[in-house]
């Protein structure tokens, strides 16, 4: 997907691709790198090169990104006497090695902008102020080595600090977060540019909460206030590509779908009308490069809420015209003309006399992303599965002794999965309820009394802590198996001490009423790590072969449940997705490649999973039968998964006969720009009316026609659109036949189909 998702950045106006380099997936192993596939840093950067794009470079090694561990590779927990990121000789000498390693191989590739490369900046540690202070006298330390020890890896590039006010010379220190352009403190030198490493396009998703999308207008006004303000040189959108957390990469509680609602979202298409919005403001700035960078700088006040920014040089002049107030129009005069600011946005001013954007006024497409069933799987015989044994003595040991043993130290994050075993002798004295108590520092607990299930519990982002499940239980006189199944949805992935974060059950009692509890904590516990079909490796197809399957009949709706199937690739080129909603929560894979964890029985306020469609890259795919496998945890229907195609199926735009013409277009007149994706074209238009239709309702295709209505709309338009993946129509009186309503301000309004 890289040189497509490439060439789209670049065509939305970015001269810079920003990533991290993640330690724990290159060197999953300590001594073994991977730099394999999707992990091809070199082969990355060099088709970003290939593309006439340059290169930042996030080495951390530490980048939290809502990543299992914050990118550190477990591994590092065992080094004898490690305190993670501060003044620690253990620590440091592994993160400088690693950094060594990737600058090293860089260096070796040519990729250092001295060498003809791509990459022009790197990035040191990550938002380590927030931290800091935790460290006590071993932060500062440890700021002022790693400056050191990048710059002394001479590359001939700078380095940055993000979220370090005090970054040491020479590092660039920069500012994460949605307004830089209001709280960033600047550089804290005069020879450091102002550089804006996360300009957040949405917040980051997590199991039960509902997704929080960022306005076009809004972002276009962050990044236009930030660099008159704050002089910026640079804006990083995080992220400019949603993407996809495969497997088990992310960290606590963050779904499998990433920041999705980007100006390219998970599956690679193009969101709108975010990515042409914010393509409009690139090449708007882009055109006023000379007086920003070179011309002499003054302010304005308009008053309270307003204010104006000018760069002039001898022959070129940019104004940008600052509106802060959220709700209403503010009319100011500047120079010999009055011009209205929208609500909260900024106007940019050509040789500070003619507007060529607003960051308020969206004249880009929007785009409506639909999900087409292509495939059910709803035969109950292309289904089998595969019941998970709940363990009493389990055949694989790893712990054994009288405490609860931590989590991720027992299963070395190698799965989500740790099961706690004991038996129980239960002398019959009494009557009254039994009640079954755990406390664990865990995401979910499942617990099962002599095989059969007895209950869940679940903990959610903004809680993070103890979860405790107390459930009624029945006991046969004698021996009794406790088995609790402890689950991680992913590790943590920031915060100070890092290696001292614990997990697992904490404690375990059964209690009668009016009667003392019994408490288990330091009875003859035994772990085993991980599920059975994960050690069989059953997702695969040489494990699954080997896996004792069978008719799924009366096994759906049960918990520890694996499901395999096969579907056939989807024909065409559009993204590839599965519904998973009818399930409940689990990890999915196809052809043996996780697509992530699923989690839809985790609703969210407004009653809806947080995600039920998950991401299978086409890579993923084979030509003829795919192999699907899941692991339900908790219970669902897999006859009611479906595979789907994603497109972006309806397009519409309403622009102004008083809008500012693109940047872009060679028309010297307000116009509709539409755009199908690739591979589609338009080949139905739903509604069109050149006059005073109703906006609000334009984005369900209903008739909108206003009290003013040019007749031939619709003709114009599909004499100009049908058939073609994109096209342009004026937004004038004379091409709709002369003026419908002479004195009333008319506008394009147009729902096309692309298929």
């Amino acid at each position: 997907m890289w040189p497509d998702l490439i060439a789209k950045a670049k065509k939305g106006g970015l001269d810079v691709i920003q990533t991290y380099v993640f330690w724990n997936a290159h060197e999953p192993v300590q001594g073994q790198y991977n730099f394999k596939g999707r992990y091809d840093l070199v082969k990355f950067i060099r088709e970003i090169h290939a593309q006439g794009l340059y290169v930042s470079l996030r080495l951390g090694p530490f980048v939290e990104s809502e990543w299992k561990y914050g990118g550190l590779p477990f591994w590092l927990r065992g080094i004898p006497n490690i305190t993670f990121r501060c003044d620690n000789e253990a620590f440091k000498r592994h993160m400088q090695k690693f950094v060594t390693k990737i600058v090293n191989l860089m260096k070796d590739e040519r990729l250092f902008y001295p060498q003809g490369g791509p990459i022009i900046i790197s990035q040191i540690e990550n938002e380590y102020k927030l931290v800091e202070a935790a460290f006590h006298s071993k932060g500062p330390p440890y700021v002022h080595w790693a400056a050191a020890m990048a710059v002394n890896l001479q590359t001939g590039v700078p380095w940055m600090m993000c979220k370090q006010d005090d970054a040491p010379d020479p590092i660039i220190n920069t500012c994460n977060g949605l307004i830089c352009g209001e709280t960033f403190l600047g550089p804290n030198s005069p020879n450091k540019p102002a550089l804006w490493t996360e300009n957040w396009t949405s917040r980051y998703p997590v199991y039960g909460q509902d997704r929080r999308y960022r306005s076009a207008a809004d972002l276009a006004f962050a990044v236009a206030l930030f660099i008159v303000r704050k002089k910026g040189s640079f804006v990083n959108y995080y992220m400019y590509h949603g993407g996809t957390n495969f497997g088990r990469f992310a960290s606590s509680y963050v779904t499998t779908s990433y920041y999705d609602g980007a100006p390219l979202d998970e599956y690679g298409l193009i969101w709108q009308p975010t990515w042409a919005h914010l393509r409009e403001l690139h090449a708007a700035v882009k055109q006023s490069a000379e007086p920003l960078l070179w011309g002499a700088y003054s302010n304005h006040s308009f008053g309270q809420q307003q204010e104006g920014h000018v760069f002039a040089t001898e022959s070129e002049c940019v104004a940008f015209l600052v509106n802060f107030d959220k709700h209403k129009i503010s009319t100011i005069q500047f120079g010999e003309e009055v011009f209205q600011l929208a609500p909260k946005s900024i106007s940019i001013l050509s040789q500070c006399r003619e507007l060529i954007f607003q960051t308020g006024k969206i004249n880009a497409q929007h785009g409506l992303r639909t999900a087409q069933v292509v495939q059910s799987i709803n035969h109950v015989d292309r289904w089998k599965c595969f019941k998970e044994p709940i363990p009493t003595v389990p055949s694989k040991m790893s712990h054994v002794g009288n405490q609860l043993y931590e989590h991720l130290s027992t299963t070395k994050d190698e799965t989500d999965y740790l099961w706690y075993l004991a038996a129980h002798n239960y002398k019959q004295n009494g009557n009254g309820q039994l009640v079954l108590n755990v406390e664990a520092q865990a995401h979910i607990l499942h617990a099962f009394i002599n095989n059969d299930y007895i209950g869940s519990v679940h903990g959610s982002h903004d809680k993070p802590g103890n979860i405790v499940l107390k459930v009624p239980i029945s006991l046969r006189e004698g021996r009794n198996s406790i088995s609790l199944l402890c689950v991680m949805v992913g590790s943590p992935d920031s915060g100070a001490y890092m290696e001292r974060r614990t997990f697992g059950v904490r404690r375990v009692s059964i209690k009668r009423r009016q009667q003392k509890p019994h408490s288990m904590n330091i009875v003859h516990w035994k772990n085993q790590v991980g599920l059975s079909g994960e050690t069989n490796k059953i997702y695969t197809s040489e494990g699954s072969a080997r896996a004792e399957w069978s008719a799924i009949d009366k096994s759906m709706h049960l918990p520890l449940i694996w499901y395999k199937t096969t579907f056939d690739t989807p024909w065409g080129n559009d993204p590839v997705t599965l519904n998973l909603s009818s399930m409940g929560k689990g990890e999915v894979w196809i052809n043996g490649e996780s697509i992530g964890r699923y989690w839809v029985s985790f609703k969210t306020p407004s009653g809806q999973p947080s995600q039920s469609l998950y991401h299978i890259p086409r890579y993923f795919l084979k030509t003829g039968e795919n192999l699907l496998v899941l692991m339900e945890e908790i219970g669902g229907n897999p006859l009611q998964i479906t595979v789907n195609t994603m497109s972006v199926t309806r397009i519409y735009s309403s622009v102004s006969e008083l809008s500012t013409p693109s940047v872009l277009s060679r028309e010297k007149h307000p116009a509709i720009h539409l755009r199908c994706q690739k591979g589609k074209h338009i080949t139905d238009i739903e509604f069109a009316s050149y006059g005073n239709s109703h906006e609000d309702c334009i984005e369900s295709g209903q008739n909108c026609h206003g009290s003013c209505h040019a007749e031939i709309s619709e003709f114009v338009v599909k004499n100009a659109c049908l058939g073609r993946r994109k096209c342009v129509v004026s937004v004038r009186a004379p091409k709709f036949g002369g003026d419908p309503c002479p004195g009333i301000e008319k506008s394009l309004s147009v729902v096309a189909i692309c298929g």
